[in-house]
């Protein structure tokens, strides 16, 4: 019976896990979800709301240089503000973002804030996002809406017009796009495009995107909101200790009535290099663990999973396992659609297992540090 079950049952249920992920869990392997329709039609009277570009940074001048610029250069009709939040940077970002607005003397409006230290219970980010969101709802004509964005993200110049159009579009209070990632060295090419396949099978596009499905997310690094949402959600004192902010972000949105929508970027791209295992290391391990809630039996649970899904296939295919190999093979296409978007060589698709590998390697140390008391570490800060 024991060897029965590790030839003929372990891969069967590998292989009915796979086909249940293709057809079962929203098509989260198809790159199909991007803006909704109308994101290219102005508004029916003619009048474009007010925004208000909120960017929390902290250490980013290698990037300011490329992202600030495609902020300041964006061809929005209407008003438009961009507050950048430097927080308790030690590399100048502050004095380099006032240089970079002087470059551009027709660009919207440029302030630069410094709220100091974040306050007990708050993350980093967070901090610097409120005083964002307070500054620019303290001045004479509250913003319509917000677009949160990170320092490192690069826009394409029609990008806050084509958000506020889907927005209007589509009456959605949150529009939410998953910048392109980096993908330049061989390690990016190996762990980015399956960060990303990874979180839309955890969070697919289409059931989020569900008003009245349960599952919610956004992507931190672009999320248009409606200010009425904002303040409907509580925002960001609900969410302010989440190390995950972007997910939380989302089912907060959505727990408060509001409708929101995620998909994939054309024109939005981080220009953050990540140069060896090292950096794509901790951006992963800083979080893993938090995704499970911190606990133990969820970790076990997900290794098993893990090793069910991503490391039973290869293996049982090598021993001569025909379900193994169906179970590869259905792995393998799922993951093409991905590499397609990040333009990379189909033959890293096979290799999925080997990152799996790698993630589940980070997962466990993601662990490990939490409960050794260094919880989730981001530029020299530690949440626990």
């Amino acid at each position: 019976m024991s060897a029965l079950t590790w030839t003929t049952v372990v891969p069967l249920a590998s292989l009915a896990a796979w086909l249940w992920l293709l057809l079962g869990q929203g098509f989260f392997w198809r790159t199909d979800v991007r803006l909704p329709p109308g994101s290219e039609r102005a508004p029916a009277d003619g009048v474009w709301p007010s925004v208000a570009v909120v960017v929390p940074a902290r250490d980013e001048a290698g990037v300011l240089p490329v992202s600030l610029p495609s902020l300041l250069g964006q061809d929005y009709p209407g008003r438009l503000e961009v507050l950048l939040v430097d927080d308790g940077s030690t590399d100048g970002t502050g004095t380099l973002a006032r240089q970079l607005a002087e470059q551009v003397p027709d660009g919207p409006q440029l302030t630069v804030l410094a709220p100091g230290d974040p306050e007990p219970g708050w993350t980093g980010k967070l901090w610097a996002v409120r005083h964002g969101i307070e500054r620019a709802r303290s001045g004479r004509a509250e913003p319509d809406f917000l677009l949160l964005t990170d320092a490192d993200i690069a826009h394409a110049p029609g990008t806050v017009r084509h958000l506020v159009c889907a927005a209007l579009a589509a009456d959605l209070d949150l529009v939410s796009q998953m910048a392109r990632l980096r993908v330049t060295t061989g390690w990016e090419r190996m762990i980015v495009p399956a960060f990303v396949y990874f979180f839309a099978m955890l969070f697919p596009f289409r059931w989020v995107n569900r008003p009245t499905g349960r599952t919610a997310a956004a992507a931190g690094g672009c999320a248009l909101l409606r200010t009425g949402a904002v303040v409907r959600a509580e925002l960001p004192e609900s969410i302010k200790d989440a190390v995950i902010d972007d997910v939380t972000l989302g089912r907060a949105v959505k727990r408060s009535g509001g409708r929101i929508w995620l998909g994939l970027a054309d024109g939005i791209s981080s220009v953050r290099p990540y140069t060896g295992l090292r950096p794509l290391w901790r951006m992963v391990a800083r979080s893993a663990y938090a995704q499970l809630r911190n606990n133990p039996l969820l970790l076990v649970g997900t290794v098993l999973g893990l090793a069910l899904v991503f490391l039973v296939p290869p293996v049982w295919s090598a021993a001569g396992s025909p379900a193994g190999g169906a179970a590869w093979l259905v792995m393998t296409l799922t993951y093409v659609p991905m590499l397609r978007y990040y333009r990379q060589p189909l033959w890293l698709a096979p290799l999925l297992p080997v990152t799996a590998t790698l993630y589940l390697a980070m997962t466990v140390d993601s662990a490990v540090r939490h409960h050794r008391g260094e919880g989730a570490a981001w530029k020299g800060r530690t949440y626990s």
